[in-house]
C-alpha cells in the first residue's frame, strides 16, 4: 500500500479492541498497526517503543494517554507524523490531587482489586449518561483490562502519573491535526480540547455529543468519520 499507514495509539488499560471500528473501516485502503504500551512505565520510553515499531512516516491517532504519549513521540521525531488525531485527552501533568488517588489506585490493583478500581473508574467518569447503563460496553471495557493485567495498571499508572506537561509543545506541532472532545468527557473534558485546539495552528476541533471519555467505542461511527475526512484532506 502507497498511502501512509496509521497508529493507533491506545488509552490507558486498552488495547486494540478500542480501536475496533475504525480500524475494520480505515484498514480498506492502508495499513493499520497498534501501540504496545504494556511494556513500559515512562510516557517517554512508551513513545520510543511506537516510533521503533511503526513505519517511517505515518499517521498518529491516540485517545486519552494514547494522546498524551503521541504528544511525546512528536517532540521525538516530528518528521515522521503526516498528520495527528488526538482524541479525549489532555496537555496538561496530574495536579497532585489526581497523583494521590493514582497511588491509591496503585496499592489496592497490587492487593488484587483490579476489577473494583477499573469499575469505580468507569461507571461515574468514562461514559456518558446515554452509556453508563450499556453492560455489553461495560464488558468490553474491563475485557481489555482484564486482559492486560494488574501489572501493566501499574506500569502505566506510574507513566501518566509522572508525565509532564505537553502546552508548550502545541505551538510546535505543525502537522494536520485533528482534536476530539466528548460532550460529556468528565476525565478530559472539552475545555481542554478547546486549549489544544487554540494552541495548535490549523487544527480542526470537533466535539460529539452524548459521549463521554471512550469516543472510539461510544461514537464509533462519528469518530471514524471524522478520522476518515481528515486523513482524505491530507491526502488531497
Amino acid at each position: 500500500m502507497s498511502k501512509p499507514p496509521i497508529v493507533f495509539a491506545p488509552g490507558m488499560m486498552c488495547d486494540a479492541r478500542l480501536f475496533e471500528k475504525q480500524s475494520a473501516v480505515l484498514r480498506d485502503d492502508r495499513d493499520v498497526s497498534f501501540a504496545d504500551f504494556s511494556k513500559d512505565d515512562a510516557i517517554g520510553a512508551m513513545a520510543r517503543r511506537l516510533l521503533d515499531d511503526a513505519p517511517i512516516r505515518f499517521y498518529l491517532a491516540g485517545l486519552s494517554m494514547g494522546g498524551i504519549v503521541a504528544f511525546e513521540a512528536w517532540r521525538q521525531a516530528p518528521e515522521r507524523i503526516a498528520g495527528l488525531a488526538l482524541l479525549n485527552t489532555t496537555p496538561f501533568a496530574d495536579s497532585p490531587a489526581r497523583r494521590e488517588t493514582r497511588l491509591s489506585q496503585i496499592d489496592r490493583v497490587s492487593k488484587g482489586e483490579l476489577k473494583t478500581v477499573v469499575m469505580e473508574e468507569l461507571k461515574p467518569n468514562y461514559l456518558s449518561e446515554a452509556h453508563k447503563k450499556d453492560q455489553s460496553l461495560f464488558d468490553d471495557i474491563y475485557a481489555m483490562a482484564d486482559a492486560l493485567g494488574p501489572e501493566v495498571f501499574v506500569n502505566q499508572t506510574k507513566a501518566v502519573m509522572a508525565r509532564g506537561d505537553s502546552t508548550s509543545t502545541l505551538s510546535s506541532i505543525t502537522c494536520p491535526t485533528l482534536v476530539i472532545a466528548g460532550e460529556e468527557d468528565e476525565v478530559c473534558p472539552p475545555e481542554l480540547h478547546e486549549i489544544m485546539h487554540e494552541g495548535i495552528q490549523g487544527s480542526t476541533y470537533r466535539v460529539l455529543k452524548s459521549c463521554g471519555h471512550l469516543s472510539t467505542m461510544e461514537s464509533p461511527e462519528q469518530v471514524t468519520e471524522l478520522i476518515q475526512k481528515h486523513i482524505e484532506q491530507i491526502e488531497r
